[in-house]
């Protein structure tokens, strides 16, 4: 079963700067866009980002009038400081911006955006330009699949093709993304993996396994590990 991949999930119309765009004209996108951040391109390759945070220090510093920050001040703060004084995308954007290629799996997006700590990661094609944005909301659409095609997908993909078991063997249930399934399946093992793929389904938000073995063939496996 193929994972979803940032590509099947990204925003492809961008509002973006170029990085000679005016600072007010930058206030002005943000503005008119109802948007809180915008890539900034240099001949279509994403080279730094402009959100909100990064155009306030011209008021939080006047423009850059107040007195500069200390010798002993933090580098966060000497850096507003100087976008302060900025008057293009280039001056006051933060960069390197953090790009992810098209075909990343979602889950691998995910694991980046926490990591990050940032709302959005742009996404880059094979040579490196901007072919769109993923965001947190764009990820979390995964979670409104409808429950039926949840359970479709479920009997058809994981016991049908996977597992080889006939769907119909299976009572599968789907009620707001919280799975249930009974039945019994030949082996301790299958039961195992059978909750594995079906916790790894996009839009899958608990499994209640009910399912039963005819034999448990990972109990000797485990002996032999702690006394083989």
């Amino acid at each position: 079963m193929r994972e979803p991949t940032v590509a099947s999930l990204m925003t492809r119309e961008v509002i973006t700067a170029d990085v000679e765009c005016s600072f007010k004209e930058l206030v002005q996108l943000l503005e008119d866009n109802k948007i809180s951040a915008v890539p900034v391109l240099d001949g279509g390759f994403p080279v730094g980002v402009v959100s909100e945070a990064d155009l306030l220090p011209k008021e939080e510093f006047r423009g850059g009038t107040e007195e500069a920050p200390g010798l002993f001040t933090g580098r966060a703060t000497k850096h507003r400081w100087e976008q302060a004084s900025g008057v293009t995308a280039r001056d006051v954007m933060t960069s390197p911006v953090k790009s992810v290629p098209a075909d990343l799996a979602a889950s691998a997006a995910a694991r980046e955006l926490a990591a990050a700590g940032v709302r959005r990661l742009f996404v880059v094609d094979s040579d490196g330009a901007l072919a769109g944005v993923l965001s947190r909301r764009d990820l979390l659409k995964l979670f409104v699949r409808e429950d039926d095609e949840l359970r479709t997908t479920i009997r058809d993909e994981v016991f049908g093709r996977v597992l080889w078991v006939d769907p119909d063997s299976l009572y599968v249930a789907v009620t707001d993304g919280v799975v249930t399934v009974q039945g019994q399946l030949e082996r301790q093992s299958e039961v195992e993996i059978a909750e594995h793929l079906v916790r790894a389904l996009p839009g899958v938000v608990d499994v209640h396994n009910q399912l039963r073995a005819g034999w448990n063939d990972t109990t000797h496996t485990r002996q032999t590990e702690i006394f083989g």
